[in-house]
C-alpha cells in the first residue's frame, strides 16, 4: 500500500510534506478515497517546527492564550507556541498547550484542564479537518467552557468554514488528486464492492 503513496508539498513551505495513498479507507465520520498520512509531520522535529512556522505567520496579529492539539500534534503546537511567543502580538506571552478529550466529537475539559479555557482565547491545531466536523464541534465545546476560539489552524484541510472563527489549512484537498470523501451509506466504492484497504485514525492507519 505504501508504495503507491504520492508526496505532497505545502505551497508556502516544502519542507511540510504529507504522504497521499490512493485506496479505499474508513474513518470516524466517512470514507475517503485517499489515506493522508502524516506521521512525519507530528512526529519528526524539523518538519513539525516548519509546519508550526507557518501556522505561526497566519496568527502572528491574533492575541493568544492556549492552543488545543488534536489528533497528536502536541509537538507542533508546542513549536507553534514558541514561534508565537517570539514575534508579533504575543511576544513573551506564557502560552498553554493543553490536549483534551474529544469524545463522540465532543470536547471534554476534566477540572484540572479547564482553567486553561475558562477566560482564555484559544488556538484549535489538528492534524486534519476535513469535513469540519470535529473543529465546528470543538469550537462549541471551548465557547462552552468560557473560552474564545479565534482560529482553527491543520495541516490538511477541506473547503469548509466556521462563522466568526478564522481557519488556515497548510495543505487543501484540492492540493490532492481527485481526494473525495464520502458518507459511508453513499460511498461508491462500497456500491462497486470494493473492499477497505485499512481503517483509520489519528494514530495512524491499520490494514484489513
Amino acid at each position: 500500500m505504501e508504495s503507491r503513496a504520492t508526496k505532497i508539498h505545502a505551497k508556502s513551505n516544502g519542507k511540510v510534506i504529507i504522504s497521499a495513498i490512493p485506496g479505499h479507507f474508513a474513518t470516524q465520520h466517512s470514507h475517503v478515497n485517499y489515506c493522508i498520512d502524516m506521521t512525519k509531520v507530528k512526529s519528526q522535529m524539523s518538519m513539525a517546527k516548519a509546519a508550526a512556522q507557518l501556522i505561526a505567520e497566519a496568527f502572528i496579529n491574533t492575541p493568544i492564550d492556549t492552543i488545543i492539539t488534536l489528533e497528536r500534534t502536541k509537538m507542533v503546537g508546542a513549536f507553534l507556541a514558541s514561534a508565537l511567543s517570539t514575534a508579533g502580538i504575543n511576544v513573551n506571552r506564557d502560552m498553554n498547550v493543553i490536549s483534551p478529550e474529544v469524545t463522540n466529537d465532543m470536547l471534554v475539559l476534566r477540572d484540572n484542564l479547564a482553567p486553561y479555557v475558562w477566560g482564555k482565547r484559544v488556538l484549535i491545531l489538528s492534524a486534519t479537518a476535513t469535513t469540519g466536523l470535529t473543529a465546528k464541534s470543538t469550537v462549541a465545546g471551548i465557547r462552552y467552557y468560557g473560552g474564545e476560539p479565534v482560529g482553527v489552524a491543520c495541516v490538511f484541510g477541506g473547503d469548509f468554514e466556521i462563522e466568526g472563527v478564522p481557519v488556515v489549512k497548510l495543505i487543501n484537498v484540492d492540493d490532492v488528486p481527485a481526494y473525495a470523501s464520502y458518507s459511508p451509506n453513499l460511498c461508491p466504492l462500497c456500491q462497486a464492492g470494493k473492499k477497505i484497504d485499512a481503517l483509520i485514525n489519528s494514530y495512524g492507519y491499520s490494514k484489513i
